[in-house]
């Protein structure tokens, strides 16, 4: 049995096991919860369970999470009670891309429900859900437009003639991406800048009216925002490919301090909870992503930008199955998850004998036992279990990477909402292997 045992808290699916864990957390106002693969019921259920404990006894009236701004924003209409969806099915309608499951499944469409009845019984400011991806460049230029539409024609006329220079390349970014790194188009970077400066110079004059004003310019500017850095993103998968993870997370990492500054400038305290892959999460300056890539994550950006008030959690799993795909547009599968290496992560956690447990990392004795080099597995939407090793393991320092540590000796893979796999919009974006 593991030295870990006596430092585990068991978790028995009582919201009771988790009090030590929110008391860790103190007053941190940035929680990031990871997840070791994105087609993990369990990952996904405790995940919305410590997030719900967030809102309720801590006050945190935000969910950020690794999705595309406008999919998840007709979210945040359907919890806030907006016009629109009448149900959280419907109101998870606009998650058409690769893969779809991620977002669209039966834990995500039950928390989304519970926000919204959780926002109308409440009296305080409403939660928010929000993306943070930048893989909607089409969908975001289309969104400026509209809001442009509607208070200032002649305005969105011009975004018209910006954005036009994207049109040669149909709805395919990659293509984009591949023409001017060839140099048979010349790159349309000036007029995304462009147009992100006009909407952001004439923000006083946008902003005519109350906070619904300040809500529908700030969805506008972070639509024109995503799609300069989306520009920049596809552009680098040819002409920098080892710029383009780089570029992601800094999107990312930039959209969650807009969100704290416009809870603040609404003369409210941001308090953020984040939904994302572990390898988004777990601070890149832990593991061989930092070390050896010169790779930089959101968890890192996130803990340099608020060192004190940022508290990250992993989630981790020995065995059992996951929903994930054999490669990028592939249908998604039910997959068994090997077990974990021995030395590795998974491996040492399995030893502690739990059938799921959280560990805190500051504790001298999981710091004594964890403060070292080992593998771990991240999984993502793609699963490759014949070449597991290369494909899905990382060497990291999980003290490092983590404040908490969510382990569940064997999961299950989610449900989702879709039975089978329906046509994907073509805005495909590069990934790391195991498909974070």
């Amino acid at each position: 049995m593991s030295d870990l045992r006596s430092s585990a808290h068991e978790l028995t699916g009582a919201d009771s096991d988790y009090a030590g864990l929110l008391d860790a957390v103190g007053e941190a106002r940035f929680v990031l919860i990871g997840d070791a693969s994105h087609g993990t019921h369990e990952f996904y259920r405790e995940r919305a369970r410590l997030t719900r404990l967030l809102i309720e006894n801590k006050g945190f009236n935000a969910v950020a999470v690794e999705a595309d701004w406008p999919d998840a924003y007709r979210i945040n209409r359907f919890v806030r009670g907006l016009k629109g969806d009448l149900t959280a099915e419907q109101a998870l309608g606009d998650f058409q891309r690769f893969p779809k499951w991620m977002w669209r499944n039966t834990d995500v469409q039950a928390f989304v429900q519970w926000l919204r009845e959780h926002n109308q019984h409440t009296p305080q400011a409403k939660v928010g859900f929000f993306g943070l991806d930048l893989y909607s460049l089409h969908r975001s230029m289309a969104a400026v437009v509209a809001y442009l539409q509607g208070v200032d024609p002649d305005a969105a006329e011009r975004a018209r003639e910006r954005y036009a220079c994207f049109d040669p390349f149909g709805r395919n970014p990659q293509a984009y991406g591949y023409a001017t790194e060839l140099g048979a188009a010349e790159p349309c970077e000036e007029q995304a800048v462009r147009q992100l400066v006009e909407l952001q110079s004439r923000a006083p004059e946008l902003i005519k009216g109350g906070l619904m004003d300040e809500d529908r310019y700030f969805y506008a500017e972070q639509n024109a925002r995503l799609a300069l850095n989306a520009e920049n993103y596809y552009r680098s998968m040819f002409q920098r490919p080892d710029e383009s993870w780089n570029i992601r997370d800094t999107h990312m990492a930039q959209t969650l301090e807009a969100l704290d500054e416009h809870f603040t400038g609404q003369g409210q305290q941001a308090k953020i909870v984040v939904w994302a892959h572990n390898s988004h999460l777990g601070d890149a300056r832990g593991s061989e992503m930092g070390w050896e890539r010169g790779e930089l994550n959101l968890g890192q950006l996130t803990r340099q930008r608020w060192p004190q008030s940022t508290f990250i959690i992993a989630q981790t799993t020995y065995s059992g199955t996951v929903l994930a795909a054999d490669d990028w547009g592939s249908p998604g599968h039910l997959k068994d998850v090997q077990p974990g290496l021995s030395g590795s992560l998974e491996g040492h956690l399995h030893q502690v004998g739990l059938p799921a447990y959280w560990l805190d990392m500051h504790s001298p004795q999981v710091n004594e036992q964890l403060n070292t080099r080992r593998l771990q597995r991240f999984i993502g939407v793609i699963y490759r279990p014949q070449t597991e090793r290369w494909s899905h393991y990382v060497m990291t320092c999980p003290t490092a990477m983590y404040d908490a540590l969510l382990h569940f000796e064997t999961t299950q893979a989610l449900t989702p909402l879709e039975t089978e796999p329906g046509d994907e919009e073509e805005e495909i974006p590069d990934t790391y292997p195991s498909g974070e």
